[in-house]
């Protein structure tokens, strides 16, 4: 009996409509089955909130919040929108149904100024407050309603809440989000010119990496299609013919730091390319940094290969140059020049390693590498 009301439940709700006014629209109320998605989103931001996984930075938050502000400001009445930064190299970017909105790492490092960045946040605006999530668990139940009394039952609501959000929606939703997002950025007076390099630097980086298309980005359209889409809607929203606002230098250094900590989420994740670009990127936005440098030495010591030690040792002794207090570059040139068999400068550097920082986790093993470098 319980089963079979179940199905008959999920039957009766199998040609629910998936058409759907908008959230910003007058009168705007969540349906039953809309409520159960954005209960499961609250529960998993929770999830993400505990897993270690967000990038907790409240400046980053209140930047990339008030770019969506500038998009949308209707849409905040219906849905609050927040805007977080999740520690992923890889590039993708997803919209749970109650307005959360994560971004990995990954897609703020590549990007290069604001309007950019309003082109990927208008996008994910755009299917939280179309109701994409409810509408595509529609078509999922109505597709799969007369499977259920075979021998299984189509999982609840919880499941979907995030499913389509994270592989990407329909190819009709993501052009519908591609479309009315363009629309708000030039709205906003972003410069919509900027969509289409956001893309090409995105295929750039996939050729390099020779990777398969990111979720964001792949499958719903293609990104050479969703390109060319792009390319096709500017002149008939960007109303302004000298162009809109960039904020190339408000963008680069809001974003600098995540720009240098996904570098080092690529270089753990074996990914040299990414990690190098990533490293000289932030080397050019701060200079007088001596991460940089150590950074890059790093990349070239991990990688390995016909001269990789020496063009290491050669970026370590860059970063002590810039900043001789900063400790780690010369523990680096500790261990590479203990292990060219230069003893004696692996010792000095050791020492100057555990002068500068006293208290390292490691100074055992430091310790133990002076001692046999005598």
């Amino acid at each position: 009996m319980r089963r079979a009301a179940t199905l008959a439940a999920l039957l009766a709700t199998a040609c629910a409509t998936t058409k759907l006014p908008p959230a910003t629209q007058s009168g705007f109320s969540l349906e039953d089955d809309e409520k159960g998605l954005w209960r499961q989103a609250e529960e998993a931001e929770t999830r993400f909130e505990s897993g270690g996984i967000v990038y907790a930075d409240a400046d980053l938050e209140a930047y990339l919040d008030e770019v969506a502000r500038k998009l949308d400001p209707s849409g905040f009445a219906a849905i609050p929108f927040r805007i977080r930064v999740v520690r992923n190299p890889y590039l993708n970017a997803f919209t749970l149904p109650n307005g959360r909105i994560y971004v990995h790492t990954g897609m703020l490092a590549r990007m290069e100024n604001e309007a950019q960045l309003a082109t990927l946040l208008a996008h994910e605006m755009t299917h939280a407050t179309n109701r994409h999530g409810v509408r595509e668990l529609r078509a999922v139940q109505n597709n799969a309603a007369f499977a259920l009394g075979l021998n299984t039952i189509l999982p609840g609501i919880g499941s979907l809440a995030g499913f389509s959000a994270i592989r990407g929606f329909s190819r009709e939703m993501e052009t519908e989000a591609d479309d009315e997002g363009l629309r708000l950025v030039a709205k906003a007076g972003y410069d919509v010119r900027e969509a289409p390099g956001l893309f090409e630097q995105l295929k750039e980086q996939l050729r390099e990496e020779n990777q398969n298309e990111p979720f964001f980005f792949g499958t719903h359209p293609a990104l050479d299609a969703r390109v060319e889409n792009y390319r096709k809607l500017i002149p008939l929203v960007q109303k302004d013919k000298a162009g809109g606002t960039i904020n190339a230098e408000v963008f680069l250094r809001r974003t600098r730091e995540v720009v240098y900590q996904n570098a080092w989420l690529d270089l753990r994740a074996g990914r040299f390319a990414a990690a190098e670009r990533g490293a000289r990127k932030y080397a050019r936005l701060d200079p007088a940094s001596a991460k940089g440098p150590f950074l890059l030495g790093e990349v070239s010591r991990q990688r390995s290969g016909e001269g990789s030690a020496q063009a290491a040792l050669a970026e370590y002794r860059r970063a002590v140059a810039l900043d001789a207090a900063y400790p780690e570059p010369y523990r680096a040139m500790g261990l590479l020049l203990l292990k060219s068999g230069d003893k004696t400068a692996a010792r000095e550097a050791f020492e100057k390693y555990l002068s500068l920082a006293p208290q390292a986790g490691d100074r055992a093993y430091i310790e133990q590498y002076i001692g046999g470098s005598k």
